[in-house]
């Protein structure tokens, strides 16, 4: 990826078409455009998610993950082009398994919530998965490796641990959904 940015105003997308990585011009509503700013969107949540307090092997994660993401969008951003290693996402694999090794079995649904961090968090799962179908909306038009859509994938179920490691912090616990089932003969 040699080409890099020296001027922001370009006024080349003012028409509605933006220049892919290997120099074609595509609508801003393509289903690429589309999966790289939902890329971009999730890099930039884990961004926010970073400004918090969090334990130094979480923050060294979500940092590599950052640069992977940034990986994976230069590949989205050039069609038939390679950038994210299938060990990015064994990385993500071996990263699940480690914190989801801390957790106590759910017993029930958690609501998106709890502590700061860990509500970051839980928003950067939905847009991990946002992201991911994009991706395989993407790759049912065109042709995309297999890489980007498993990593989002296991992005977002590492979101969801690393929620709950987070909502752990200083002796918290993840929030619960207290089901409403009807009582019988309770109208329906």
């Amino acid at each position: 990826m040699g080409n890099r940015l020296t001027q922001i105003a370009t006024r080349t997308g003012d028409a509605g078409t933006t220049g892919l990585g290997d120099n074609t011009r595509v609508s801003k509503d393509s289903l690429r455009v589309h999966a790289m700013g939902d890329v971009d969107e999730l890099n930039s949540h884990i961004g926010l998610l970073l400004c918090e307090a969090l334990p130094p092997d979480v923050r060294a994660l979500l940092v590599e993950i950052q640069h992977q993401l940034f990986n994976l969008g230069g590949e989205l951003s050039i069609p038939g082009y390679e950038l994210l290693k299938p060990e990015a996402v064994a990385a993500l694999d071996a990263a699940l398994a480690e914190h989801n090794a801390t957790l106590p079995r759910l017993q029930e649904f958690i609501l998106p919530a709890g502590n700061r961090a860990a509500s970051q968090a839980h928003v950067c799962r939905t847009v991990a998965r946002r992201a991911e179908r994009a991706v395989v909306a993407l790759g049912q038009a065109e042709p995309v490796n297999d890489a980007p859509r498993q990593y989002l994938n296991r992005l977002s179920d590492l979101m969801f641990v690393l929620a709950r490691v987070l909502n752990r912090m200083n002796g918290g616990d993840d929030v619960y959904w207290k089901s409403q089932r009807l009582q019988q003969g309770d109208a329906a």
